[in-house]
């Protein structure tokens, strides 16, 4: 049985029209090439909380081209990767009206997840909400796992279903011994949820 649904947020939950960089480089004339070393290297570290973004990204805003600030590129990014699928906040909501907990636990930078948080209202969707930059390691590494599994009360593994549209955060979660669900749609993870109560 089912006690406990761990979410993703990006992709799962959370969607945007066009990824941050292919925007920048699409509509700003700054390309991927520019901003590559910068996603692939400090803002990694960002992530796990090692870094402030807001202080590791501004060095790079001269070099990229953008004149209007810190905070002004932070809102934009934001705002473009910020469309919740309502049919699956309904969802979460019916899961939690059967007394089933569910998380939130993303990779995500402080800045990030506190907009998604207080802007986009998730904090209000959740039992619990986790961000890699608070547990200081990011999915699919075990300790990612394991800072959440620490918190339950009166849960065992088999009682936990984590639900991600990454193959490598699925196989990191089935790894530490809960089930795994790789989110395409709805409707599989509503079957995969029954199929798992039914046992």
């Amino acid at each position: 049985m089912i006690k406990v649904v761990i979410f993703d947020a990006d992709e799962v939950l959370v969607h945007g029209k066009r990824r941050f960089s292919v925007t920048l480089a699409e509509k700003h004339d700054i390309s991927l090439e520019t901003t590559l070393p910068f996603f692939i290297g400090p803002f990694q570290e960002c992530l796990i909380g090692d870094k402030d973004l807001k202080e590791t990204v501004a060095p790079y805003l001269e070099k990229w081209g953008w004149d209007k600030g810190v905070d002004a590129l932070l809102d934009y990014w934001f705002k473009l990767e910020s469309e919740i699928d309502a049919e699956l906040v309904q969802y979460i909501k019916e899961l939690r009206g059967k007394g089933i907990l569910c998380f939130l636990a993303t990779n995500n930078e402080k800045y990030r997840f506190q907009y998604m948080m207080d802007k986009m209202g998730l904090v209000n969707v959740f039992d619990k909400t986790y961000a890699s930059a608070h547990l200081g390691h990011k999915k699919p590494d075990q300790k990612f796992f394991s800072k959440i599994f620490q918190e339950l009360v009166n849960v065992q593994k088999s009682e936990i279903l984590f639900v991600d549209d990454s193959r490598e955060n699925i196989q990191g979660a089935e790894d530490f011994g809960i089930h795994a669900e790789h989110y395409t749609n709805i409707a599989n993870l509503k079957n995969k949820i029954s199929l798992l109560n039914s046992k």
